[in-house]
């Protein structure tokens, strides 16, 4: 005598209020990664304004144009001297140089 075959079991279906809840949290996430936070820091001497974010990114370029990669940065230090009209950096406690403001 066989034995008859199990047949695979119903999925249940899924509930309105389950189906909201998903869309709810969709919606939260989304909105959290959404959200982004915006640093700007401004130096004013002289009669003359610098952003110091783009200065971060000119040393780290200046860094990048001597040859090193980016990813390496791990410690970047910034001096502005605005009557010099430069910002020194020293990478990693080890390479220094400058850029125009």
């Amino acid at each position: 005598m066989a034995r008859p075959k199990k047949s695979a079991p119903a999925k249940a279906p899924v509930s309105a209020a389950a189906e909201v809840v998903e869309a709810v949290k969709e919606t939260v996430a989304a909105k959290k990664a959404a959200v982004q936070k915006v640093e700007e820091v401004y130096l004013q001497a002289g009669g003359c304004e610098w952003n110091v974010s783009d200065c971060k990114e000119r040393a780290v370029a200046a860094f990048v144009a001597d040859g090193h990669k980016a990813s390496s940065v791990k410690k970047l230090v910034i001096y502005l001297k605005p009557e010099e009209g430069k910002a020194y950096y020293v990478i990693n406690d080890s390479e220094n140089g400058s850029v125009e403001l």
